[in-house]
C-alpha cells in the first residue's frame, strides 16, 4: 500500500511538473482533470510579495509559507522537504545570503529538472538539488540548522518516520518549520481513501492532533502551530464525497480541512525537556 501511494503522487507530480502554475492552479489536481476532486488553487498561498521568489519555481503547490515563521539567519543552513521546483528554496535563499546554504530534496524527476533548470537560470552555487525519499534521507547527521517543507509531509506514508529524519538531519539546536494539511474531526473514509485525492493533499492528511502527537513523540521541543486555517472547498465537491448531514457537519466545523504551520526544536545533547 505505502508503494502504490508513493507511486500515485510521484506520477501525479511529474504531471504536474510539466504544467505552468495557471494550469495546476484551474486543472483538478493540477493535473489537466484527470480526476474530480480538489484544485490545488484553494491551498495555495501568495508569494510574490517575498525577496527571493522566482515566478517560474512557483507552481501553486502550497499550503502555507514555511519561510515566515522558521527563524532564517544569514549563514543558516536550510533543508527544504519536497523541493518541487525551488520556490521555497529560493526565498529561503535570500535569507540566509551569500554565507548560508540551502539544500532541496524531493523524489520525482521531472521536479528535480525544473528545480536544476531554475537555478541555473538564478546562478546561485548555494544552493543545491538532491534526489531522495524523506523517510530515507541520503544525508549525513547533524547538518542543518533548519528544516523546511510546505504541503508535503502528508503525503508522507510514515509520517513518524518522516520526523525522526528531520531530527536526524538537523543539527543540535536546530529546529524544522513546516507547512501541511490536517483534518479535525472524523472525515469519511469514502474521502481519504481516494488515492487521487490522496496526491491532491488532503486524503494524506491524518487528525491534527495525532499529526502533533507524532512531533512530540519524536523528540521534539517547544511545539508550536504558528498559523492556522480553515480550508474552503468548494460544494460540489463536498457533494461528490460527503452526504447533506456530513456537508452540515462540515460546514459547521464539527469536521474540517485545515492548513497549519507548525515548529519544533531539536533538543542539545544534556539538555533537560
Amino acid at each position: 500500500m505505502e508503494k502504490n501511494i508513493k507511486s500515485v503522487v510521484k506520477d501525479t507530480y511529474t504531471l504536474i511538473a510539466k504544467q505552468s502554475k495557471e494550469q495546476n492552479e484551474t486543472s483538478c489536481c493540477g493535473v489537466g482533470g484527470c480526476c474530480s476532486t480538489v484544485d490545488y488553487a484553494v491551498f495555495s498561498e501568495n508569494y510574490r510579495q517575498l525577496k527571493g521568489y522566482h515566478e517560474d519555481a512557483d507552481l501553486g503547490l502550497g499550503c502555507g509559507i514555511p519561510t515566515q515563521f522558521a527563524s532564517i539567519k544569514e549563514g543558516d543552513s536550510v533543508l527544504d522537504l519536497g523541493s518541487g521546483a525551488g520556490n521555497d528554496c529560493f526565498v529561503a535563499r535570500a535569507i540566509v545570503g551569500e554565507t548560508g546554504k540551502v539544500v532541496g530534496i524531493d523524489f520525482t524527476d521531472a521536479m528535480l529538472e525544473k528545480a536544476y533548470k531554475n537555478n541555473a537560470k538564478l546562478g546561485f552555487r548555494n544552493v543545491e538539488f538532491v534526489k531522495g525519499d524523506i523517510e530515507d534521507m541520503p544525508l549525513e547527521d547533524n547538518q542543518f540548522d533548519v528544516v523546511i517543507s510546505n504541503c508535503v509531509l502528508n503525503l508522507v506514508p510514515d509520517k513518524r518516520r518522516a520526523f525522526d529524519e528531520i531530527k536526524r538531519v538537523l543539527k543540535p539546536g536546530g529546529h524544522f518549520c513546516v507547512s501541511d494539511v490536517v483534518v479535525k474531526g472524523n472525515l469519511p473514509e469514502k474521502l481519504k481513501n481516494d488515492a487521487e485525492m490522496y496526491a491532491g493533499c488532503v486524503s494524506g492528511a491524518i487528525e491534527m492532533q495525532d499529526y502533533l502527537d507524532i512531533i512530540q513523540e519524536a523528540g521534539f521541543q517547544s511545539v508550536t502551530v504558528h498559523k492556522q486555517k480553515e480550508v474552503q472547498l468548494p460544494q460540489e465537491i463536498l457533494q461528490k464525497y460527503l452526504n447533506e448531514e456530513e456537508i452540515r457537519q462540515f460546514n459547521q466545523k464539527e469536521i474540517g480541512i485545515f492548513s497549519i504551520t507548525v515548529a519544533g526544536e531539536k533538543a542539545i545533547e544534556g539538555s533537560i525537556n
